[in-house]
């Protein structure tokens, strides 16, 4: 009896969840501080662009209000003040082509005592079994075996997360997120071609540097060796949020700067 329902429930999910059928889904995050949703408007329109990336029908009921009116009753309301959720859509099955399919969306909070903080810090090495491909899909949170297969290869060899490189064999991304390397003044960020994520999330943590001036910011093609000449690296995940990158391979990094810089940013949403 017991298996027949799993059965039933297993058939009645396929039928109308293409993400897990083919994993035909996208992903984003939005964020609470103090039971506030900020940089809502940033992520809206990741996941606006990011559907329509992967040619999904968006709903005209999927407006920013909406998602605003959501988050307020299913999570804030409820007494989470702190968090992340992680928000995916995703293609049903049904009559219609792919385009003009219906979507449907599931989403969970993970709560952290402040998603601006810097939750932590995090080892690294590189990974030279895969790679990331640079086209504009890599810009984008959908299904990725590559994710997968470097994260059980980071567990089994006692590391945090790893560093990916493109087919060019330069720096792309992180497992979950994306580099910056500061060396004196200057802060690299790998560009979006280089296989980097979009990231409402860096892009806020970015612009509020460069208006304050506190470094300077050069989007950069960098080949793997160029992380060992860094004086401290961030890594920023809209999954999990802010990590100080401490040590790649036998190279230790200092992540001084960084938190200053990260207090100071987070003041400005004071």
């Amino acid at each position: 009896m017991i298996l027949e329902q799993l059965i039933v429930t297993s058939e009645n999910f396929q039928a109308r969840n293409r993400a897990f059928l083919f994993g035909d889904a996208v992903k984003v995050s939005f964020f609470v501080r103090n039971s506030e949703l900020i940089m809502a408007e940033e992520c809206y329109f990741f996941l606006m662009a990011s559907m329509r990336k992967m040619r999904m029908n968006i709903p005209l009921s999927y407006t920013l209000e909406f998602f605003q009116n959501l988050f307020q009753e299913k999570i804030i309301s409820k007494g989470i003040s702190d968090g992340i959720i992680h928000f995916l859509v995703y293609r049903d099955v049904d009559q219609n082509s792919l385009e003009k399919s219906a979507v449907s969306f599931y989403f969970e909070v993970k709560e952290l005592d402040d998603v601006l903080a810097i939750q932590g810090e995090s080892e690294m090495d590189l990974i030279k079994e895969v790679n990331v491909n640079t086209n504009f899909l890599s810009t984008i949170h959908t299904h990725c075996p590559e994710n997968i297969y470097s994260e059980i290869y980071a567990k089994e060899n006692d590391l945090d997360d790893v560093i990916l490189l493109n087919p060019n064999k330069r720096i792309a991304r992180s497992i979950f997120g994306n580099l910056l390397f500061l060396e004196g003044n200057v802060i690299k960020i790998p560009k979006t071609t280089e296989g980097a994520y979009i990231s409402p999330l860096m892009e806020n943590f970015v612009t509020f540097i460069h208006k304050n001036i506190l470094a300077e910011i050069q989007e950069s093609e960098m080949i793997a060796f160029e992380s060992q000449k860094s004086e401290e690296i961030l890594m920023i995940s809209d999954d999990k949020g802010l990590f100080s990158v401490t040590k790649i391979r036998n190279k230790t990094f200092d992540k001084t700067r960084f938190t200053e810089i990260v207090e100071k940013w987070k003041g400005s949403f004071a």
